[in-house]
């Protein structure tokens, strides 16, 4: 469906709001962020946890989530015209909810996972609280973070498109600058085939452009509200015209969950790793699917191929309507391309429209359809370790990161004890865990961003525990663990009273874990009772802490 035409149809469908304070954003729908679009908006909630929430229409719970991708506490509640609202970052659930929550944690033993319930379960209605609002996952400060799903695709959608009505704006998007991308060989703006970028004085450009051959244009701005005099917003829709023609739109509005990393590709996301600053395209590169883009044959690219004046004009408009308008001027003037970039190495090619499988000595990366946006040539580098379990490998000097996970096999280099204790890890401003799986002297692990460093390690080590707070413990019946891990991670951890599961959560912004024992099912006799706490990693290191307590 169009994505103009399936905003028509929103339209018809409204829901309440989520809160009953007015409504103030911290962000809007479709804000580019790295390897993701803000797939919601951020409610404001004073700086403060435990606000009510409510939900915003009739249905049913149909999941939850807690420790999952960074939501924290979630609640996923399906509605009969199709959407499905999303509400994260919860500090606790309705009563209901959260009995139905904790029987699931108790059948699996586990703080964390995804709960899903049957239609009948657990109904609601419009305006019904469900939970209050708090600080959990990955949220940096006490606030709401709603989204609004189609139930069929899993599209996110632009909550303010359902619950616009009841949000005040009249102020209009203001751009900053514009980028121009003359693609080399083949385009050049002012004799150079080099980004540039031009910032707006006023609502005009008045830079002097000279351009021939293809080009690329994009552009940097932000949405605001009055509600706020300081938070800035992403941009609801672009459309770039040339010569009152429109050549390219996007629609912040039915992005697909899954291809949330062609943020990337559609902003210039290596400028914004060295300046902080967005620049999104006003066209597609050959391997972006995203839908909610239009354009022509030419991808929004624009040919200057006539010694004339091109007028292009930027409209940029928010969720209200609100319209905001830049014009420049760009002289079509006939000059020398340059070279095309040749291909150095065609083993080293990955193309963008089609699988591909590249292998070094001691490595093979398989990449699935649909990963790159345009053609690569890798430049891969082998870091010799000489007492590694393989050597080292980057296959890209900059950040570069595919759009979908790849598959990364790595040759084990001197016999090992156990096989199993063998993963892959990256070095990427950190090492993370990528998995391993091992197969007749290969680890086969994954890998996404190429411009990290990628190598086979080895972890035996079990997990460190530490008692905090011992001393306290059989007065506030509070158990605290402390749990580190500093190779594969901490997979699981679970605790026990006389072989009783009790249910530890995780403490934020701490390496800790928590027992409130007033909480779990566990009936106080006073008496002295063993206590296990067991902690697990991922390559399945195992230790125990046993004590004795008072409850």
């Amino acid at each position: 469906m169009n994505i103009l035409a399936g905003i028509i149809l929103v339209a018809h469908i409204t829901f309440g709001l989520p809160v009953h304070d007015r409504v103030s954003l911290a962000g809007n729908f479709g804000e580019p962020r790295p390897n993701h679009f803000h797939g919601g908006i951020d409610i404001k909630t004073d700086g403060k946890e435990g606000k009510p929430v409510f939900s915003i229409g009739d249905g049913f719970v149909s999941q939850v989530t807690i420790g999952v991708g960074g939501y924290g506490n979630a609640v996923y509640i399906h509605h009969p015209e199709g959407y499905t609202s999303v509400y994260c970052h919860l500090h606790h659930f309705m009563p209901q909810i959260a009995a139905s929550v904790r029987k699931w944690q108790y059948a699996h033993h586990s703080d964390k996972g995804t709960m899903v319930f049957p239609p009948a379960a657990i109904p609601i209605a419009r305006g019904q609280l469900i939970a209050a609002s708090g600080n959990t996952g990955s949220s940096q400060a006490p606030h709401l973070h709603l989204e609004i799903h189609e139930t069929r695709s899993g599209n996110l959608m632009d909550p303010l498109q359902f619950l616009g009505d009841s949000i005040q704006d009249d102020v209009p998007p203001k751009a900053y600058a514009l980028m121009v991308y003359p693609f080399q060989g083949e385009g050049v703006v002012n004799g150079s085939s080099d980004k540039q970028d031009f910032s707006f004085p006023s609502h005009r450009l008045t830079n002097k452009l000279y351009a021939w051959g293809m080009v690329g244009f994009g552009i940097s701005a932000n949405d605001f509200m009055q509600t706020s005099s300081y938070n800035r917003y992403g941009i609801f829709k672009t459309e770039l015209f040339v010569d009152h023609q429109l050549v390219f739109r996007a629609v912040a509005h039915g992005i697909p969950s899954d291809e949330q990393m062609q943020v990337n590709a559609w902003g210039d996301r290596d400028y914004y790793l060295r300046k902080g600053i967005w620049f999104m395209k006003s066209f597609a590169l050959p391997g972006v699917t995203l839908p909610i883009f239009t354009f022509g044959a030419d991808r929004g690219i624009i040919h200057f191929n006539q010694e004339r004046n091109y007028h292009l004009t930027y409209v940029l408009t928010d969720f209200k309507g609100n319209t905001s308008t830049y014009t420049l001027t760009v002289t079509g003037k006939k000059m020398s391309l340059g070279p095309k970039p040749e291909l150095k190495n065609p083993l080293y090619a990955l193309c963008w429209n089609r699988a591909n499988n590249f292998q070094l000595p001691g490595m093979q990366l398989i990449i699935g359809e649909h990963a790159l946006a345009e053609h690569v040539e890798l430049k891969p580098k082998i870091i010799p370790r000489p007492r590694g379990w393989s050597d080292a490998y980057r296959l890209f000097p900059t950040s570069l990161p595919l759009f979908h996970y790849a598959k990364l096999i790595l040759r084990v280099r001197r016999p090992v004890a156990d096989t199993t204790k063998l993963y892959v890890v990256s070095h990427d401003g950190g090492d993370h865990y990528m998995g391993g799986t091992y197969h007749r002297g290969w680890i086969t692990g994954k890998a996404r961003e190429l411009g990290a460093v990628y190598e086979l390690a080895y972890d035996d080590t079990p997990p460190l525990l530490n008692p905090v707070g011992q001393s306290s413990w059989n007065s506030t019946h509070v158990i605290r663990m402390g749990i580190v891990d500093s190779q594969s991670g901490i997979a699981s951890y679970q605790g026990y009273v006389d072989g009783q599961f009790v249910l530890f959560e995780e403490v934020r912004q701490s390496p800790w874990v928590r027992c409130d024992l007033t909480a779990t099912p566990l009936k106080r006799s006073g008496k002295w009772r063993h206590f296990t706490f067991i902690a697990i990693d991922h390559r399945n290191n195992r230790r125990e802490f046993k004590s004795l307590i008072k409850y």
